[in-house]
């Protein structure tokens, strides 16, 4: 599968360099981008704009939106048929990292994390089956197409 794809393949590869970076070294968010953030929401909350969501929210949706182009990349490497593949990939690799994370200082594993990193995979996996329906279609329809020319061609 890597082979037939190789710049998907790369591209896949640096976006989970990416992801380990940011999720797998101490000291994520300190003070300073914190502060940045409670100020952009404090800015939205007086515009009337997004005010149900708290620091805790936004971190909570960064968690899918981080994981979304990962579910999203497996799906296109494993194929649509290996979807449930791409699930389970998505589910063990956030686990893999949650658990990580109690061994690195600065870093607080969160069952949360752990739920909002899945359900950004599982987006990401279904965005990219509804992008690939087409071409899955005409891939099936071709096949049909061999299999009822070769039965003809037998009888």
């Amino acid at each position: 599968m890597f082979h037939r794809h190789p710049f998907l393949s790369l591209l896949t590869g640096g976006y989970l360099v990416f992801v380990g970076w940011l999720t797998l070294t101490p000291d994520a968010l300190g003070e300073r981008e914190t502060r940045l953030a409670n100020r952009l929401l404090d800015a939205l909350h007086r515009r009337g704009i997004a005010e149900s969501v708290d620091y805790a929210r936004l971190e909570f949706l960064a968690n899918i939106a981080l994981f979304v182009p990962v579910g999203m990349f497996l799906l296109l490497l494993f194929g649509a048929g290996g979807w449930w593949l791409a699930a389970v990939s998505s589910f063990l690799m956030t686990a893999f990292i949650e658990t990580a994370q109690r061994q690195i200082p600065g870093r607080v594993p969160d069952e949360r994390d752990l739920l909002a990193n899945t359900v950004g995979g599982l987006i990401g996996i279904g965005v990219a089956l509804v992008l690939v329906l087409p071409a899955t279609l005409r891939r099936r329809r071709r096949r049909r197409a061999r299999r009822e020319a070769a039965y003809d061609a037998r009888t």
